[in-house]
């Protein structure tokens, strides 16, 4: 007869079984886990490793491409623009430095650059529309003609562009009396600023982006009004060019963007690599593509159709 001492030792001895397999088993578990995670761990640090490497690599290689710019730019533009003479255009939000530089690429291109136009951002201000307006048909010169459908920027644009910009051989390079006065009555109404001679009337136009994209219910009334400048510029003259950062050709409010998606890229040029050397060039070559009736977008954002002219335009024809 088995008595209770035998049935309490049984108990004991189960209980003591399980408890044993309970540790075993969560002993082999946690390693199991640990031993899973050190192997995700060593793996995402070589990852981290690789990719580190890949962007220093990278980072030199940029260099590289700005230092080779830089140093072999102005003999890859050399004489494309010669003869010819291109006014600066700077518009709200654009970043001035890389006008600086292609102003001296300008000149190292063999073109005469007259000066420079920056406009204020009062010009985009709605409460001025009807006072732009009232402007332009005030001092629109013989010659101008306003389309039917034409609002206060396509006036104003038309208006300013006649004073800095011509396709006339005989008047490229010279002030005139009309041009002089369209410009200081801009300025007078704070629409503008000007450094150089712009009234000099030049024959190319590169007009800069704002850096930054409008955004807002008004970003599309902006940009609209500062494109109706910049293709009254190209219609006033030989060529003109878009040019700016990456962030100008975003679609979220980028002017560059906004000129991809409308007709006037159809005779407007565009850069959204205008802020680097290489980018530079390629507004160069962009210009010279003007000349010969040529317009495209290039870059690396959106509906660029390469990174530059392909075919580029043979060296030492200017148009």
């Amino acid at each position: 007869m088995i008595d209770f001492r035998y049935h309490l030792v049984s108990i004991v001895a189960i209980f003591l079984a399980l408890a044993l397999g309970i540790i075993l088993g969560s002993t082999t578990l946690s390693q199991s886990v640990a031993d899973s995670l050190r192997s995700q761990a060593n793996a995402a640090q070589q990852r981290g490793d690789r990719l580190r490497d890949e962007n220093a690599q990278l980072s030199k290689q940029i260099k590289g491409d700005e230092q080779f710019a830089q140093v072999l730019g102005p003999q890859t533009v050399a004489d494309r623009l010669r003869g010819q003479s291109v006014v600066f255009v700077e518009l709200p939000g654009a970043g001035s430095d890389a006008l600086e530089q292609l102003s001296d690429l300008a000149q190292q291109a063999g073109a005469a650059v007259t000066g420079r136009v920056t406009l204020q951002t009062k010009f985009l201000d709605d409460n001025q529309k009807q006072t732009v307006e009232e402007l332009a048909n005030q001092l629109k010169p013989e010659g101008v003609a306003f389309a039917g459908d034409a609002d206060s920027y396509d006036k104003a644009g038309a208006v300013l562009a006649s004073a800095i910009v011509t396709k006339d051989a005989a008047k490229a390079g010279r002030e005139d009396a009309s041009g002089g006065t369209i410009l200081n009555s801009f300025k007078q109404a704070g629409y503008v600023t000007t450094s150089g001679k712009p009234g000099q009337h030049a024959t190319l136009a590169v007009v800069m982006a704002p850096s930054t994209p409008y955004t807002g219910g008004g970003g599309e009334t902006d940009n609209q009004a500062l494109l109706s400048l910049t293709t009254a510029l190209d219609a006033a003259d030989r060529g003109s060019a878009l040019g700016g950062p990456n962030t100008a050709a975003q679609k979220n409010g980028g002017l560059i963007a906004a000129l991809r998606g409308s007709d006037a890229e159809k005779n407007v040029s565009s850069v959204d690599v205008a802020d680097q050397p290489s980018g530079q060039v390629v507004m160069i070559l962009a210009l010279q593509q003007e000349l010969a009736g040529k317009a495209g977008q290039y870059g690396i954002g959106p509906d660029a159709s390469g990174y530059l002219p392909s075919p580029a335009p043979a060296a030492g024809k200017s148009g």
